[in-house]
């Protein structure tokens, strides 16, 4: 049974009008990098929770989590109005296989995330981890427009830190965007102007996390299996690991 945790908001960093991230000082917690917790706020009603990756990695002594505002979700609306000082619930401990210790050796690593799937990606390559393991990493973020590029700065810093082994890559598909790609991920996988632009090939001796959208996993892990890779799983390793995110 989870335990709860009540952690003190620390600072609320509002991307859009509809996008926020949520810090929390809890000093270091034990989770392994891509798993996620449960966040709760208590309501008249009693405790309204919902799962989140963690956005920092593991030895940082605060909590922090990517949201996406639901108009009519039952806690989006609540965790976006916590200011400082504030309390919110934290389980414990950490769930999830959505790691790199559940990913087999590979060629190159192709991060692919829409929206807040990006989180459970920027604990990762806070670690030491991916560059320890993969020669090339290929991070690709999707949004609908330019300014739900969340963490732009942070991502430039972990590229500048790994010239040559790290890539980023932005899709903003609703609007041109410099550096972008604009179309869906899977377009972009099948007409090979992902691979041209990064410079790295996507074939059956690459490893592929998909988070995010449904549909983009659904639609992109049937693409790549008609290329020749298949669905990653502990009985049968393979090459595609994925995450929901509702």
């Amino acid at each position: 049974m989870a335990q709860w945790l009540n952690a003190t908001v620390s600072e609320t960093i509002y991307w859009t009008s509809s996008l926020f991230s949520i810090k929390a000082k809890t000093g270091p917690l034990p989770f392994i990098a891509g798993q996620f917790v449960r966040l709760a706020i208590e309501g008249p009603e009693g405790r309204i929770q919902r799962a989140y990756s963690l956005v920092n990695p593991p030895d940082s002594e605060y909590q922090e989590f990517l949201v996406s505002t639901v108009a009519d979700g039952l806690l989006s609306p609540l965790l976006q109005q916590l200011t400082p000082g504030d309390t919110v619930g934290i389980s414990q401990p950490a769930s999830g296989f959505f790691i790199l210790d559940e990913v087999p050796e590979g060629d190159n690593l192709w991060l692919i995330a829409t929206g807040t799937g990006i989180g459970p990606y920027l604990s990762m390559l806070a670690t030491t981890e991916p560059y320890k393991r993969f020669k090339h990493i290929i991070l690709v973020h999707s949004v609908r427009n330019s300014a739900d590029l969340a963490y732009k700065e942070l991502i430039e810093s972990f590229v500048a830190k790994h010239p040559g082994q790290l890539r980023y890559q932005p899709v903003v598909t609703r609007e041109p965007h410099p550096g972008a790609l604009q179309d869906r991920i899977p377009n972009l996988i099948s007409n090979h102007q992902l691979q041209q632009q990064c410079g790295q090939l996507l074939n059956s001796k690459s490893q592929v996390m998909l988070c995010g959208n449904p549909q983009m996993i659904t639609d992109t892990k049937a693409l790549l299996i008609e290329m020749g890779l298949s669905k990653n799983l502990r009985r049968n390793p393979g090459n595609i690991t994925v995450e929901q995110y509702w």
